[in-house]
């Protein structure tokens, strides 16, 4: 269960904005709710490596909006940190991993779910495909007199 929220909460987390206003509009759910923490935006510090594996580094700081809220009906939590300052983003998805830890599960998969995975695998291959297409293959000619 653990990775399965993991990874829709980082798919919800990085959904276009409006994709997700859209589609969660699209599911006509509307549950009862109260706030656990109310939408907040502050900062966070984005951390790097160099290659990978360096020591950390402070790379700079980011805007993010938090929330966590309760489902009135079944007590389900449902947490989000969102990039940005949009605070109906951060509800939608605080709602939606509420729901997704209920008995709605399987409804709100392949509504909300299923449709931003496929785009953002859409939009993922469409960029790799333009990364690959300014490819440079360098290569190096053995001349005689370096023989």
């Amino acid at each position: 269960m653990t990775k399965e929220r993991q990874t829709w909460m980082g798919l919800l987390a990085r959904a276009p904005e409006d994709r997700l206003k859209a589609l969660w509009a699209e599911t006509g759910m509307t549950p009862a709710f109260s706030w656990l923490r109310a939408p907040e935006v502050g900062g966070v510090m984005l951390r790097g490596r160099t290659g990978g594996t360096g020591a950390a580094f402070n790379l700079g700081e980011m805007t993010v909006t938090r929330c966590a809220l309760r489902l009135t009906d079944c007590g389900s939590v449902g947490h989000a940190y969102v990039q940005g300052r949009d605070k109906s983003k951060a509800e939608i998805a605080a709602l939606a991993d509420a729901i997704l830890q209920s008995a709605n599960a399987a409804v709100l998969q392949d509504k909300l779910l299923t449709p931003l995975q496929a785009e953002e695998v859409s939009r993922r291959t469409s960029r790799a495909g333009k990364a690959a297409a300014t490819k440079v293959d360098f290569f190096t000619l053995v001349r005689g007199e370096d023989a």
